[in-house]
C-alpha cells in the first residue's frame, strides 16, 4: 500500500496544510480518508479528482468531512457529466448532515452523486483492501480504521481520546497514524483527543512497528508532542506533514 498524506491540520487549516485527509492506494484502487477543510484542493496534487474509488469519512466534525460538499459539486456539474456513484462510507446521517451543510433537502441531498454507506463496527472489503472499522472515544459517533492488504496493515486513529478499542485495533500495525492534538499538561478535557505522550502509550500497547503523529493543531507545538510521544514509545516516531508519502 502506498499512504499520501493529503492533509494533516487539526481542528482548522494551518499555513501549511489542510484539514484531515489521507489517500491510501493499493495497485490502481483509491481510497480517500476524510475529507476535511481545503483537503479537496490538495487532493488533486496526488490523484485526479473522478480517479477516486471510495470515501470513508471516521466522524462528522468539518475538519474530517465538510469538504465533501465541495466535492459534490466537483461531481455534479462535471462538464462531461457527472461519473457514476461514489461510494461514501461514514457514520449514521452522513447524507443528512452533508445535505445540511449545503443547505439542500436533505432528500434528495446528495444521494445522486455518492452512495452513503453506513458504518458500523466490523469487517468489509474495498477493493483490493480489507477495512476494519471500530468506534472510539469522541463527543460525536467516531472511527478508526484499519486498513490491510497483502500481509501489511495501516491504522488510522481518527479523533479520540484514551481508547483501549483504538489500542486492540492497532495491534503490530505496520503504520499507526494516530492523532496527538492536544499537549501533555495544557488541555486537561477527556474523551475527546489524545496528546502526545498518549499517542505513544497507545502505540507502545498495541506493538505497533510505526508512529505518525497527526491532526496537530496549529496552536499546538509539534515538536513538544513528538518529544512526549517518543518519550512513551521506544519504536521510529515522526510528524505526519501534507504531502508525505509512505509505502507499506
Amino acid at each position: 500500500m502506498k499512504l499520501t498524506v493529503v492533509g494533516c491540520s487539526g481542528s482548522f487549516p494551518s499555513p501549511d496544510s489542510p484539514c484531515s485527509s489521507y489517500l491510501v492506494e493499493a495497485g490502481d484502487y483509491r481510497l480517500v480518508i476524510d475529507l476535511g477543510n481545503g483537503a479537496l484542493g490538495a487532493l488533486q496534487n496526488h490523484v485526479g479528482l473522478y480517479d477516486v474509488d471510495a470515501v470513508a469519512l471516521s466522524h462528522l466534525h468539518a475538519d474530517h468531512c465538510i469538504d465533501l460538499c465541495a466535492y459534490w459539486v466537483a461531481r455534479n456539474y462535471r462538464q462531461e457529466g457527472c461519473p457514476d456513484l461514489l461510494p461514501v462510507y461514514g457514520p449514521h446521517d452522513t447524507p443528512g448532515r452533508l445535505a445540511r451543510a449545503y443547505d439542500m433537502p436533505e432528500r434528495p441531498g446528495m444521494t445522486g452523486v455518492f452512495d452513503f454507506r453506513t458504518l458500523t463496527p466490523g469487517t468489509f472489503e474495498l477493493g483490493p483492501l480489507t477495512v476494519t472499522a471500530a468506534q472510539v472515544n469522541h463527543p460525536v459517533e467516531a472511527y478508526a480504521f484499519r486498513i490491510e492488504h497483502a500481509g501489511r496493515s495501516l491504522v488510522y486513529s481518527g479523533d479520540t481520546g484514551e481508547s483501549p478499542e483504538l489500542v486492540e485495533l492497532a495491534r503490530d500495525a505496520d503504520l499507526f497514524l494516530c492523532e496527538a492534538a492536544y499537549t501533555d499538561g495544557r488541555e486537561t478535557y477527556r474523551s475527546i483527543h489524545l496528546n502526545g505522550r498518549e499517542a505513544g502509550e497507545h502505540a507502545t500497547a498495541a506493538g505497533a512497528q510505526r508512529l505518525v503523529l497527526t491532526h496537530i493543531p496549529p496552536w499546538t507545538d509539534p515538536q513538544r508532542n513528538l518529544r512526549d510521544a517518543e518519550a512513551a514509545y521506544q519504536g521510529p516516531v515522526e510528524l505526519a506533514k501534507a504531502g508525505a508519502v509512505y509505502e507499506i
